[in-house]
């Protein structure tokens, strides 16, 4: 699943309607979890949402006659994978969500690649650490201090959701240079790893969610819109968004892949700020152009273009791309 490919040859065409369908997608998510936790417990909500992704992937490795991994030990990897980078990030978003707005979880969110990369440099040995990339790292931390107006007297739920919408952008941040680490190269196609992951964290949750958030709510007894919501999020944003991401990867490679990274918070602040009147305070939206300035000097954007003729792409696996 992470061999070394490089991408068909690019045309607009062939990739930007998926591209901007995985913005909207990721970027609404967080519209869909802030309307979720209104009735449902976040664990149970994940849950939910996990098991119609789980259904949409499944779906697609039968059309396509593909098969889940046979590895007993990459199933092992799987569930630190399942419960680093889907239970825990995405139970912490809805815990975040019900203290923040949207708006604040997506810009959280796009923190994600300035905490993975000194994990990937110092933890897993996956990365090498340059000048260009402290240099990203610390435009992002004055960017996550700016976010957080730490000028303001701090504290209180804002804080507390603030504090847990990081955690779970630290979850997918561990979950990354640990996949790239255990799971790259090993047999399996980047669904069938997906589907295999989503069932791992699937199991974990059938049996943490009973335990820790009691029984269910009967579906008959959830809104219209709280039921929509957890379809969309399951269904779009952690099954049909993970098809679209592999789509653009091998038209336009992995690098405009990630880039989606940069349109997911202004996506979440505009549908945040008209569907559900949220408010914005200006230090958030200056703080974000930070972080996602960081993010993309540690990722080089600003001083090369990827040309036809340069180098391969590595694919990346599945782990940060369920939101």
């Amino acid at each position: 699943m992470d061999t070394v490919t490089a991408p068909d040859a690019p045309g607009l065409r062939g990739w930007l309607p998926s591209y901007l369908l995985l913005a909207a997608i990721w970027g609404t998510s967080f519209l869909f979890i802030k309307v979720g936790v209104r009735e449902l417990h976040p664990l149970w909500l994940t849950f939910a949402r996990v098991a119609a992704g789980c259904a949409v992937l499944l779906v697609v490795l039968a059309v396509t006659r593909d098969r889940l991994p046979r590895d007993a030990r990459l199933w092992g990897h799987l569930a630190v994978v399942g419960a680093l980078g889907v239970s825990l990030p995405f139970t912490l978003f809805g815990y975040g969500e019900q203290r923040v707005s949207s708006v604040l979880a997506g810009i959280w969110n796009a923190a994600t690649p300035l905490v993975a990369l000194p994990l990937a440099v110092l933890v897993f040995r996956t990365e090498a650490l340059t000048r260009r990339r402290v240099a990203g790292i610390v435009t992002g931390f004055l960017g996550v201090l700016v976010v957080l107006g730490v000028w303001r007297d701090l504290g209180g739920a804002q804080l507390t959701g603030q504090l847990l919408c990081l955690g779970a952008a630290m979850g997918y941040a561990v979950a990354i240079p640990y996949q790239k680490k255990f799971i790259a190269g090993r047999a399996g196609t980047g669904v069938s790893i997906a589907a295999g992951q989503l069932l791992m964290a699937l199991a974990q949750l059938a049996v943490l969610a009973p335990l820790l958030a009691g029984a269910p709510p009967a579906p008959q007894h959830l809104s219209p819109q709280v039921a929509g919501c957890v379809l969309a999020l399951g269904a779009l944003g952690t099954g049909l968004a993970f098809v679209l991401n592999l789509r653009v990867i091998r038209v336009a490679g992995a690098s405009t892949s990630v880039s989606v990274t940069y349109l997911m918070p202004v996506v979440a602040t505009v549908v945040g700020v008209l569907i559900l009147g949220e408010h914005l305070i200006w230090n958030q939206p200056v703080g974000a152009v930070v972080v996602l300035a960081g993010v993309a000097i540690s990722q080089g954007l600003l001083s090369r273009r990827r040309r036809p003729g340069d180098p391969a792409v590595r694919q990346p696996g599945p782990a940060g791309i369920a939101r």
